[in-house]
């Protein structure tokens, strides 16, 4: 089917237009592209060949420079790009320039600065406490509800979609034990979230206040923050996540613009504390995003997470990370925290799908209470989008192989 001939109401259609970086077959050579359908568009060439003026911010082997040009520039580079893949006019030159999806290598999409995760599900955090402090009055902790809790990754092990992840080694103690061991991660988990991408750094010293989020924010991205659970657990009192965390997070290797998600904004759920000044976003529009979730083992849906219970909204975020002066860099990603729903079926970890450990899963190559070298790990997602289409989000696929 040629490029143009997008079914009607496929989630990648011209209402979408999804950024990434991509190789053409047979060539090493990384430029910017955008998604239509199953192909991908040289969008570095197009514009060229239509005489952009943001012909240099596309012609790139990552998506940075267009990251950093800010929200003037993201706008008429989408009108731009939404012209060249819908106006008859520009058919003869664009056609050219397409790829087939499945005949291009996919790359890490844009270089991450700092990488941030937050614990922003009420579900998520509740199921956690009940897990792990049965006994306590409240199962959340007594700040969850005045701030947005999160710790600071590492950036430089962010891959793509499609790498393996290999099993991570480290401490681990049991209750019951009388010393720690070292070894491979007996508890390998997920948890299924949305990245948010920076694009326009600030100035340290300066807070981002709640209203300047879409111009400092590009796009999101489906994120699996894979957890060694084990290790985790033994290493996180007093100063939290560690090596447990930081051996790989895997993104899409397609990055959605922000501006392809108006449709399916959505107020947050309410508030039940009140929320100091610079979190307060009663006047501001809808943070929320309406993101349908789908996390896969092997192939079998195991989980439908819904995003649009997420009590801290990405602007929360932002405006948290940097109330204390900190500053943003282009290329920073933050993460939302593992998103899950009230019922069982929206969980978005192992860890409470199968209460750690207590209740296993039954897949159809076996039970699961963590996960097993060899498994594959797919998120993907869709938004509701204009006219009742829905936006698709690119897909997150990672496959564990043994430590080494």
């Amino acid at each position: 089917m040629p490029p143009f001939d997008v079914p009607e109401g496929d989630p990648f259609g011209p209402h979408n237009l999804p950024y990434g970086v991509f190789s053409p077959p047979g060539s090493s050579e990384r430029t910017v592209g955008v998604r239509l359908g199953d192909h991908v568009l040289d969008a570095g060439a197009a514009a060229h060949a239509l005489g952009s003026p943001y012909a240099s911010l596309l012609a790139r082997p990552t998506l940075n420079p267009l990251l950093a040009a800010g929200r003037t520039a993201w706008s008429d580079v989408r009108r731009a790009l939404t012209a060249w893949v819908t106006v008859p006019a520009h058919r003869e030159t664009v056609e050219p320039l397409f790829h087939p999806l499945s005949e291009v290598t996919l790359h890490l999409p844009f270089e991450v600065a700092d990488y941030v995760d937050f614990y922003a599900s009420e579900n998520h955090a509740r199921n956690v406490g009940r897990i792990f402090r049965p006994d306590a009055a409240d199962s959340l902790t007594p700040n969850w509800k005045h701030l947005p809790i999160g710790y600071h990754g590492r950036s430089g092990t962010v891959v793509v979609s499609g790498a393996d992840v290999v099993r991570p080694s480290g401490q681990r103690k049991a209750p019951a034990d009388a010393a720690p061991v070292f070894g491979p991660s007996v508890r390998l988990d997920i948890e299924a979230e949305v990245g948010f991408v920076v694009g326009v750094p600030s100035e340290r010293g300066r807070p981002v206040p709640l209203g300047d989020f879409r111009d400092h924010v590009f796009g999101l991205c489906l994120l699996n923050d894979w957890s060694a659970r084990d290790v985790q657990a033994w290493e996180y009192v007093p100063l939290g996540p560690f090596l447990g965390k930081s051996f790989a997070t895997s993104v899409s290797a397609w990055i959605t613009p922000l501006d392809a998600l108006d449709e399916a904004r959505v107020a947050p759920p309410e508030r039940t504390h009140e929320l100091l000044p610079y979190l307060d976003d009663a006047g501001e529009e809808p943070g929320g995003y309406d993101l349908r979730i789908t996390v896969t083992i092997n192939g079998h849906t195991v989980s439908e997470p819904p995003f649009s219970t997420m009590y801290w909204t990405a602007a929360q975020q932002l405006a948290h990370m940097t109330v204390n002066g900190a500053s943003l860099r282009t290329g920073d990603l933050y993460g939302s925290g593992t998103v899950s729903g009230p019922a069982e079926r929206e969980r978005g970890s192992l860890l409470e799908l199968t209460w750690n450990g207590r209740d296993p899963l039954e897949l159809p190559d076996g039970k699961r209470t963590f996960l097993e070298d060899g498994d594959v790990v797919t998120l993907s997602a869709w938004a509701p989008g204009p006219d009742g289409v829905r936006v698709g989000l690119g897909e997150v696929t990672g496959r564990v192989v043994p430590a080494v």
